[in-house]
């Protein structure tokens, strides 16, 4: 595998279920160190490097958590139940095998539950509860689990090794969501050393998205910046059963640009600053609408006086589950897109993008620098 791979494997494959983000914390923080000698960190473990130190600051962040479970209880037989981190469906957790990080060492477990045989014929219609599962570790009591160093508390992760599949573009691996995003912001950072830049540029990755997008303001509120993307993941529309209305995009289709999501409208200027960009230079995108989620976008732009956000991530198949698959020109066009974003991110655009300069009486604007600036009294009016 080229060295590119080898970075994807290692981001998948590293378990960082929200709270317990350690792991992840010490591959990026040593990924970072490779390009920048200057690395920030919030209090809960959020990460950027940084690169530069005059002008506008620019924030791009993935999150580094993954979705995963705790442990709830230990039965009396020695199966341990769980407590989501993150949002789980029952259908795809039966059978699959997860690793339980527990003090003496990870354990290898698998998802169990009443097997179909003695349920009822409305019992097999219906999604099992995850309170109504459990994980089997081949404890046989409550003693001999605490004995292999299990305990309340720990984290359980699901296990699924990377693969690149038949077509070599395609991507198999854990957690996507969101190392995806991890590794376009590690690979922008790479970019940006070979390219002028006339702006600060923080990238990194927050903790604890999956539970609340907990890191991304703390994050924020570390930095202060005056642009900020966020990178992530958003559902592919390509397989079975979907329709243009529950997704269109597909994978190959170019990086998703986040219009809507349930935490985040993007600043109309910088929205429209993208859009050019990648008709100028010819990268493939693809428009994403999310009303069943949101992105550490939500928390970002709401921070200190408010900071011009937008998403810009790929699509996935399966996400929130144990398995999920990329594209990798997907990843590669949200590298390019980004690094030209930022070469143009001077001072002049940022203020005009930041609403300065008023660009509303017209909605479409091609590029924040061909806006006028407006008489100071005038106000604006509300779009």
């Amino acid at each position: 595998m080229d060295n590119d791979l080898l970075l994807l494997q290692a981001l998948t494959e590293t378990a960082g279920p929200p709270g317990f983000e350690v792991r992840m914390h010490n591959l990026l923080r040593k990924q970072i160190e490779r390009h920048s000698a200057d690395v920030i960190s919030d209090n809960l473990g959020s990460i950027a490097g940084r690169l530069g130190d005059q002008g506008p600051k620019i924030l791009l962040a993935g999150h580094m958590d993954e979705v995963a479970f705790m442990v709830s209880h230990i039965t009396r037989d020695g199966f341990l139940r769980m407590q989501p981190l993150g949002g789980w469906w029952g259908h795809v957790l039966l059978a699959q095998r997860v690793k339980v990080i527990a003090r003496k060492g990870d354990l290898t477990g698998v998802i169990g539950s009443r097997a179909p045989h003695v349920l009822s014929i409305q019992e097999r219609k219906n999604v099992l509860e995850i309170d109504t599962m459990f994980v089997d570790i081949g404890a046989s009591s409550r003693e001999e689990a605490e004995q292999f160093g299990v305990q309340v508390g720990d984290p359980i992760v699901p296990i699924c090794p990377f693969e690149v599949l038949p077509n070599p573009r395609l991507l198999l691996g854990k957690a996507w969501d969101n190392r995806a995003g991890c590794f376009i912001a590690l690979k922008v950072l790479e970019r940006l050393r070979q390219e002028h830049h006339p702006n600060t540029v923080y990238a990194g990755a927050t903790v604890q998205e999956e539970v609340g997008l907990r890191g991304a303001q703390t994050l924020a509120n570390t930095i202060a910046p005056d642009i900020a993307f966020a990178l992530d993941v958003g559902v592919a529309g390509d397989t079975p059963g979907m329709n243009q209305q529950e997704g269109h995009s597909r994978l190959g289709g170019g990086p998703l640009l986040g219009f809507y999501d349930t935490s985040m409208i993007p600043h109309l200027n910088l929205r429209d600053l993208v859009l050019e960009t990648a008709k100028r230079h010819r990268i493939p995108y693809q428009i994403d609408l999310m009303p069943g989620g949101g992105t550490d976008g939500g928390k970002i732009h709401t921070a200190n006086r408010g900071v011009p956000t937008m998403v810009v991530g790929v699509p996935a198949r399966y996400i929130h589950s144990h398995v999920s698959i990329v594209h990798r020109d997907d990843l590669e066009n949200a590298v390019r897109l980004l690094v030209e974003l930022i070469k143009l991110l001077d001072e002049r655009t940022v203020e005009r993008i930041k609403g300065l300069a008023r660009c509303d009486h017209d909605l479409r604007v091609p590029d924040p620098a061909s806006c006028e600036r407006e008489p100071s009294e005038r106000q604006p009016s509300p779009v």
